[in-house]
Protein backbone atom coordinates (compact mmCIF):
# COMPACT_ATOMS: atom_id res chain seq x y z
CA UNK A 1 0.00 0.00 0.00
CA UNK A 2 3.29 2.47 1.17
CA UNK A 3 4.10 2.23 -2.92
CA UNK A 4 0.89 1.58 -4.24
CA UNK A 5 -0.08 5.12 -4.26
CA UNK A 6 2.25 6.38 -6.84
CA UNK A 7 0.08 5.00 -9.15
CA UNK A 8 -2.87 6.44 -8.43
CA UNK A 9 -4.76 8.59 -10.93
CA UNK A 10 -7.85 9.76 -9.31
CA UNK A 11 -8.35 10.71 -5.81
CA UNK A 12 -11.51 11.45 -3.81
CA UNK A 13 -11.64 14.10 -1.49
CA UNK A 14 -14.03 13.51 0.93
CA UNK A 15 -14.29 16.97 3.94
CA UNK A 16 -14.97 15.54 7.60
CA UNK A 17 -17.20 18.77 7.92
CA UNK A 18 -19.63 18.09 5.10
CA UNK A 19 -22.28 15.34 5.75
CA UNK A 20 -22.59 12.74 3.43
CA UNK A 21 -25.02 9.62 2.93
CA UNK A 22 -23.75 5.87 3.10
CA UNK A 23 -25.51 5.77 0.13
CA UNK A 24 -23.49 8.25 -1.45
CA UNK A 25 -20.38 6.99 -0.03
CA UNK A 26 -21.44 3.45 -1.91
CA UNK A 27 -21.56 5.12 -5.13
CA UNK A 28 -18.32 6.93 -4.49
CA UNK A 29 -16.33 3.89 -3.78
CA UNK A 30 -17.36 1.76 -6.90
CA UNK A 31 -17.00 5.01 -9.17
CA UNK A 32 -13.17 3.44 -10.34
CA UNK A 33 -12.00 6.62 -8.27
CA UNK A 34 -8.43 5.17 -6.38
CA UNK A 35 -7.99 6.26 -3.51
CA UNK A 36 -10.50 8.27 -1.20
CA UNK A 37 -8.66 11.37 1.08
CA UNK A 38 -10.35 12.66 3.97
CA UNK A 39 -9.48 16.36 4.36
CA UNK A 40 -10.72 19.22 5.08
CA UNK A 41 -9.60 23.53 5.98
CA UNK A 42 -11.97 24.78 8.21
CA UNK A 43 -14.09 22.83 11.52
CA UNK A 44 -12.24 19.12 10.79
CA UNK A 45 -11.67 17.80 14.76
CA UNK A 46 -11.22 14.62 15.90
CA UNK A 47 -14.41 13.34 16.23
CA UNK A 48 -16.17 14.31 12.79
CA UNK A 49 -12.58 12.58 11.34
CA UNK A 50 -13.19 9.45 12.78
CA UNK A 51 -17.45 9.65 11.76
CA UNK A 52 -16.29 9.87 8.55
CA UNK A 53 -13.46 7.28 8.89
CA UNK A 54 -16.31 4.30 10.14
CA UNK A 55 -18.68 5.50 7.49
CA UNK A 56 -16.07 4.59 4.21
CA UNK A 57 -14.10 1.85 6.22
CA UNK A 58 -15.69 -0.62 5.76
CA UNK A 59 -15.24 -0.50 1.84
CA UNK A 60 -12.20 -1.82 0.39
CA UNK A 61 -10.42 1.70 -1.02
CA UNK A 62 -7.22 3.03 0.21
CA UNK A 63 -7.53 5.52 2.89
CA UNK A 64 -5.86 8.74 3.51
CA UNK A 65 -5.94 11.07 5.82
CA UNK A 66 -4.42 14.65 5.29
CA UNK A 67 -4.59 16.97 7.97
CA UNK A 68 -5.28 20.24 8.52
CA UNK A 69 -3.28 20.18 11.61
CA UNK A 70 -1.36 17.81 14.64
CA UNK A 71 -4.73 18.16 16.03
CA UNK A 72 -6.07 15.73 13.07
CA UNK A 73 -3.59 13.64 12.87
CA UNK A 74 -4.32 9.54 13.34
CA UNK A 75 -2.91 6.42 12.11
CA UNK A 76 -5.70 3.73 13.12
CA UNK A 77 -7.39 2.74 10.53
CA UNK A 78 -5.87 4.51 7.64
CA UNK A 79 -3.38 3.49 4.72
CA UNK A 80 -1.51 6.84 4.76
CA UNK A 81 -1.09 10.40 5.87
CA UNK A 82 -0.23 13.06 3.55
CA UNK A 83 0.89 15.83 5.30
CA UNK A 84 1.16 19.42 3.44
CA UNK A 85 3.60 22.14 3.79
CA UNK A 86 2.54 24.70 1.53
CA UNK A 87 5.60 25.98 -0.37
CA UNK A 88 3.99 29.40 -1.22
CA UNK A 89 3.91 31.82 2.00
CA UNK A 90 5.30 33.53 4.37
CA UNK A 91 4.10 32.19 7.42
CA UNK A 92 6.56 29.44 8.41
CA UNK A 93 4.18 27.46 10.60
CA UNK A 94 2.20 25.96 7.39
CA UNK A 95 5.94 24.98 6.34
CA UNK A 96 7.73 23.14 8.97
CA UNK A 97 6.05 24.57 12.21
CA UNK A 98 2.90 22.69 12.58
CA UNK A 99 5.09 19.43 11.75
CA UNK A 100 7.60 20.26 14.39
CA UNK A 101 4.93 21.41 17.10
CA UNK A 102 3.35 17.74 15.81
CA UNK A 103 6.88 15.56 17.01
CA UNK A 104 7.15 17.98 19.56
CA UNK A 105 4.27 17.36 21.49
CA UNK A 106 2.77 14.22 19.98
CA UNK A 107 2.86 10.88 22.00
CA UNK A 108 5.76 9.88 20.36
CA UNK A 109 3.87 7.02 18.47
CA UNK A 110 4.75 8.24 15.05
CA UNK A 111 4.07 5.65 12.29
CA UNK A 112 6.42 6.96 9.97
CA UNK A 113 6.17 4.03 7.02
CA UNK A 114 2.11 5.82 6.94
CA UNK A 115 3.72 9.25 6.52
CA UNK A 116 3.96 10.96 2.71
CA UNK A 117 4.80 14.86 2.59
CA UNK A 118 3.24 16.60 -0.12
CA UNK A 119 4.47 19.99 -1.04
CA UNK A 120 1.41 22.23 -1.68
CA UNK A 121 1.22 25.00 -4.02
CA UNK A 122 -1.90 26.83 -3.24
CA UNK A 123 -3.18 29.12 -5.84
CA UNK A 124 -6.81 30.37 -5.01
CA UNK A 125 -6.85 33.35 -2.83
CA UNK A 126 -10.87 33.19 -1.56
CA UNK A 127 -10.12 29.40 -0.46
CA UNK A 128 -10.00 28.56 2.89
CA UNK A 129 -6.66 27.11 2.66
CA UNK A 130 -5.37 30.21 1.01
CA UNK A 131 -6.17 31.95 3.37
CA UNK A 132 -5.94 30.54 6.39
CA UNK A 133 -1.98 29.91 5.08
CA UNK A 134 -1.45 33.03 3.56
CA UNK A 135 -0.70 31.50 0.63
CA UNK A 136 0.61 34.37 -1.95
CA UNK A 137 -1.88 33.08 -4.78
CA UNK A 138 -1.44 35.68 -7.60
CA UNK A 139 1.73 34.29 -9.13
CA UNK A 140 2.03 32.83 -12.34
CA UNK A 141 3.87 30.14 -14.24
CA UNK A 142 7.24 30.62 -13.74
CA UNK A 143 6.71 30.94 -9.85
CA UNK A 144 4.75 27.72 -9.92
CA UNK A 145 6.80 25.96 -11.54
CA UNK A 146 10.07 27.13 -9.41
CA UNK A 147 8.14 25.98 -6.29
CA UNK A 148 7.82 22.83 -7.95
CA UNK A 149 11.16 22.46 -9.22
CA UNK A 150 12.49 23.55 -5.39
CA UNK A 151 10.18 20.87 -3.89
CA UNK A 152 10.80 18.39 -6.06
CA UNK A 153 14.76 18.27 -6.34
CA UNK A 154 15.78 20.44 -3.60
CA UNK A 155 13.28 19.25 -0.57
CA UNK A 156 12.66 15.73 -2.35
CA UNK A 157 8.82 15.70 -1.56
CA UNK A 158 7.31 12.99 -3.00
CA UNK A 159 4.36 15.10 -4.03
CA UNK A 160 4.09 18.29 -5.40
CA UNK A 161 0.68 19.58 -5.56
CA UNK A 162 -1.07 21.93 -7.28
CA UNK A 163 -4.04 23.45 -5.29
CA UNK A 164 -6.65 25.58 -6.24
CA UNK A 165 -9.22 24.44 -3.93
CA UNK A 166 -12.68 24.80 -5.15
CA UNK A 167 -11.59 26.96 -8.08
CA UNK A 168 -10.62 25.77 -12.08
CA UNK A 169 -6.93 26.32 -12.51
CA UNK A 170 -4.81 27.63 -15.45
CA UNK A 171 -3.85 24.15 -17.31
CA UNK A 172 -0.74 26.66 -18.51
CA UNK A 173 0.30 26.69 -14.78
CA UNK A 174 0.04 23.17 -14.28
CA UNK A 175 1.51 22.32 -17.63
CA UNK A 176 4.47 24.54 -16.05
CA UNK A 177 4.87 22.45 -12.89
CA UNK A 178 4.79 19.16 -14.75
CA UNK A 179 7.45 20.27 -16.84
CA UNK A 180 9.43 21.29 -13.76
CA UNK A 181 8.93 17.83 -11.78
CA UNK A 182 11.46 15.65 -12.30
CA UNK A 183 11.00 13.00 -9.58
CA UNK A 184 7.61 14.01 -7.42
CA UNK A 185 4.19 12.65 -8.34
CA UNK A 186 2.58 15.70 -10.03
CA UNK A 187 -1.10 16.17 -7.85
CA UNK A 188 -3.84 18.51 -8.99
CA UNK A 189 -6.73 19.51 -7.38
CA UNK A 190 -9.58 22.56 -7.88
CA UNK A 191 -13.13 22.62 -10.13
CA UNK A 192 -12.87 19.60 -11.64
CA UNK A 193 -16.40 19.37 -11.99
CA UNK A 194 -17.18 17.52 -15.50
CA UNK A 195 -14.86 14.65 -17.38
CA UNK A 196 -13.37 17.21 -19.99
CA UNK A 197 -12.22 19.53 -16.88
CA UNK A 198 -10.37 16.01 -15.46
CA UNK A 199 -9.01 14.83 -19.09
CA UNK A 200 -7.37 18.59 -19.19
CA UNK A 201 -5.60 18.45 -16.30
CA UNK A 202 -4.80 14.87 -16.45
CA UNK A 203 -2.69 15.69 -19.44
CA UNK A 204 -0.33 17.11 -17.00
CA UNK A 205 -0.88 16.15 -13.59
CA UNK A 206 -0.26 12.21 -12.93
CA UNK A 207 -3.27 12.53 -10.30
CA UNK A 208 -6.33 14.41 -10.32
CA UNK A 209 -8.16 14.79 -6.91
CA UNK A 210 -11.99 15.52 -7.40
CA UNK A 211 -13.73 17.07 -4.42
CA UNK A 212 -16.61 19.57 -4.06
CA UNK A 213 -18.23 18.28 -6.78
CA UNK A 214 -19.14 15.17 -5.20
CA UNK A 215 -21.19 17.64 -2.49
CA UNK A 216 -22.13 19.65 -5.48
CA UNK A 217 -23.05 17.50 -8.40
CA UNK A 218 -23.41 14.19 -6.60
CA UNK A 219 -21.45 10.73 -6.71
CA UNK A 220 -22.36 10.73 -10.64
CA UNK A 221 -19.85 13.15 -11.81
CA UNK A 222 -17.11 11.33 -10.04
CA UNK A 223 -17.66 8.30 -12.56
CA UNK A 224 -17.46 10.80 -15.44
CA UNK A 225 -14.26 12.08 -14.30
CA UNK A 226 -12.65 8.66 -13.37
CA UNK A 227 -13.39 7.48 -16.84
CA UNK A 228 -11.87 10.55 -18.08
CA UNK A 229 -8.50 9.98 -16.67
CA UNK A 230 -8.47 6.51 -17.28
Amino acid sequence: MQQNWKNWVHVTKLDPDKPISPAAVEEIVTSGTDALMLSGTLNVTQENLRDLLDLVAAHDLPLVVEPAGPECVIFDGIDLLFVPSVMNTDDARWIVGKHQAWLRHGDGAIRWEKVVPEAYIVLNPASAVGQVTRAHCGIGAEDVAAYASVADRYFRFPIVYIEYSGAYGDPAVVRAAADAVENAVLYYGGGITSGERAAEMGRYADTIVVGNAVYDQGPAVLRETVRAVR
